[in-house]
């Protein structure tokens, strides 16, 4: 895998018709920054499995993937998310995990059939995830695919966890200079066309009382590309007698 592309899935109508707050992306977000890492995508979904289905098979065609999925995973009709990991990641193959079954049976003695113990029942091959809660653990698929409770109180803990084992600190430095331009976005689009594909461009216009400005934040892994494309900006800017000030507070 090249630099890996981080997705978070996360499942749950009650997010989507308003019954609970999502915890779940400002979370993982932030564990992802503290590393290095940054997301490439994040879907909040009903409990759909055509959607859930599609959803998946998305993330998995990026070859670079990593997805953390929140929700799904336990005993009752709507907990859908093994099912579905299983036909996208495993065609349909599962098997009852046997350390899993015995986590399961531990925490809930007799309670544990004849419903409890399907939790236990994950696609072929998964690894676990420990719960600190009650022990009945998350999964995880080809050390790229991380199936989580809807609890944040259990999946946090689990974030924590894959990260810390798996992708615990993005090695490759990440560069960005930004300015902000006393004009539109408009006056800068022919020297945005200019800029190399080793450069990441961000532009977010802003409207002040002495009129427009423009927020340009420019990244790259090689410091030098960075250096050359920002001060063609600047020479732009300054050819056109446009002021700008340079930015500490990046975006």
């Amino acid at each position: 895998m090249n630099q890996p592309n981080f997705y978070s899935v996360i499942i749950g109508t009650e997010l989507l018709n308003g019954r609970r707050k999502d915890a779940h992306f400002s979370f993982l977000n932030h564990e992802l920054l503290l590393r290095g890492w940054t997301h490439k995508a994040s879907f909040v979904i009903e409990d759909d499995p055509f959607l859930m289905e599609n959803t998946f098979k998305l993330i998995k065609s990026d070859e670079n993937s990593v997805m953390f999925c929140f929700g799904g995973i336990g005993s009752t009709p709507d907990d859908l998310t093994r099912q579905i990991a299983a036909k996208v990641f495993r065609d349909n193959k599962m098997s009852f995990h046997p350390d899993a079954k015995q986590l399961v049976e531990n925490e809930f003695k007799q309670k544990a059939y004849p419903h409890r113990i399907n939790m236990a029942y994950l696609p072929i091959n998964s690894k676990l995830l420990d719960n600190v809660v009650n022990n009945v653990p998350g999964f995880y698929l080809d050390d790229r695919f991380f199936f989580t409770p809807g609890f944040p109180s259990m999946s946090q803990s689990m974030v924590l966890q894959a990260l810390n084992t798996l992708y615990p600190k993005n090695c490759i430095n990440k560069y960005r200079l930004s300015l902000t331009a006393n004009c539109g976005e408009s006056d800068l689009i022919d020297i945005m066309n200019q800029m190399p594909k080793e450069i990441e461009l961000s532009s977010l216009p802003k409207f002040v009382e002495i009129g427009r400005q423009t927020v340009i934040s420019l990244s790259s892994t090689n410091e030098k590309i960075l250096n050359e494309s920002f001060q063609k900006f600047i020479e732009h800017l300054q050819k056109l007698n446009f002021s700008y000030v340079l930015r500490d507070i990046n975006f």
